[in-house]
């Protein structure tokens, strides 16, 4: 079985803030980790949920993306890219 990489955009309600990084493991156990007691932006709160996902084959595509949307420095960008791709 192939190793599959993400980029993923989660989003908290609370701070009322997204957050966008990469993992070549399971997002959904990625996201348990950015809810759980841990250091770092993510530990501001624990009410992070996925917003969206990109699946890519390679770990270099999986951090270019994440680079591209962290470049963008835009809200609206990530919202509506969050509304064009389904989870």
């Amino acid at each position: 079985m192939m190793k599959r990489y993400h980029v993923y955009i989660l989003y908290s309600r609370f701070l009322d803030k997204y957050y966008v990084g990469s993992t070549g493991d399971d997002p959904v156990e990625r996201l348990r980790k950015h809810n759980s007691n841990h250091k770092g932006f993510t530990s501001k709160s624990t009410d992070w949920e996925i917003k969206c996902i990109e699946e890519f084959q390679y770990k270099s595509g999986s951090l270019n993306r994440e680079k591209q949307i962290k470049a963008w420095k835009s809200r609206s960008m990530i919202e509506l890219l969050d509304q064009s791709i389904p989870n």
